[in-house]
């Protein structure tokens, strides 16, 4: 282990094997940061916040300060890190809130490039990659393996599905399927995310089905639920279509993104 003798690690940290903590780096009495961590400088982790092994933590990133919520009071809520996460300089991340599960969790191998934001209640899956600058508003849900490109911003509850793309800069207000490509502000669904399934090792026959799919559902003659009613129990049987369908069968009340009219 090596600590910089400028750091601050405050009693009641717990501090895994073979950490390196830099210069000015600040740490928290809840705080329990996991083994093989590195903490290049200035890097601040406070409040109720456990980092998985694995972490590399840039300069200037805030971690487990308290939500940026005004009905938030003090609970004691929690921020939870999954192993071998990129943290870039100037990245914010924030607990969860009362009004909600009360806890923040992102998964395990995820990069957030430099200024991005995670905030309250967010749950995040496994392999996501935040460009710079991206921001994520409170309660959002992101599925494993998105990839959202620098600048674009998600609207507070919104879920975003597996394997899903959003372009640089978009404005996302609506939920966005698996596998789907979300483009421009306000963002329109562009289809669907077929490099991204390739890398992801869908097979060819299952990437024509969801493509037939698609378009029977937002290119039908009917409205979005008399269409998805009308998809054909052979097609159901296919994992991807199946992922896609029950996303929008959790929808509820809230919209989904579609495609430009």
């Amino acid at each position: 282990m090596t600590i910089h003798p400028s750091a601050v690690i405050e009693d009641g940290a717990v501090i895994g094997n073979d950490c390196s903590i830099g210069p000015f780096c600040h740490i928290g009495p809840q705080v329990v940061l996991g083994a093989g961590a590195k903490l290049h400088s200035h890097v601040v982790i406070i409040g109720n916040t456990n980092i998985a092994p694995g972490a590399r933590i840039f300069p200037f990133a805030s971690v487990g300060h308290e939500p940026q919520d005004l009905k938030y009071q003090g609970e004691a809520t929690t921020l939870e890190i999954g192993e071998n996460c990129l943290i870039r300089e100037g990245v914010t991340m924030n607990p969860g809130t009362a009004g909600d599960a009360g806890k923040t969790v992102i998964g395990n191998n995820c990069y957030f490039l430099a200024n991005s934001h995670v905030a309250h209640d967010c749950v995040i899956g496994d392999g996501v990659i935040f460009s710079n600058a991206v921001l994520l508003a409170g309660h959002c849900k992101v599925g494993s393996n998105v990839i959202i490109g620098g600048g674009a911003a998600v609207h507070q509850f919104c879920r975003i599905g597996d394997n899903a793309f959003i372009g640089g800069l978009a404005g996302v207000e609506n939920d966005l399927i698996p596998f789907g490509m979300a483009l421009g502000n306000r963002a329109y669904l562009g289809g669907l995310n077929l490099i991204g399934m390739k890398r992801a090792g869908v097979e060819r026959e299952s990437i024509h089905k969801a493509r037939k799919v698609f378009k029977d559902i937002f290119d039908g003659s009917g409205n979005l639920a008399e269409n998805v009613a009308s998809v054909s129990d052979e097609l159901r049987e296919d994992a991807v279509v199946e992922k896609i369908l029950d996303f929008i069968a959790d929808s509820g009340d809230r919209a989904l993104c579609t495609p430009k009219s």
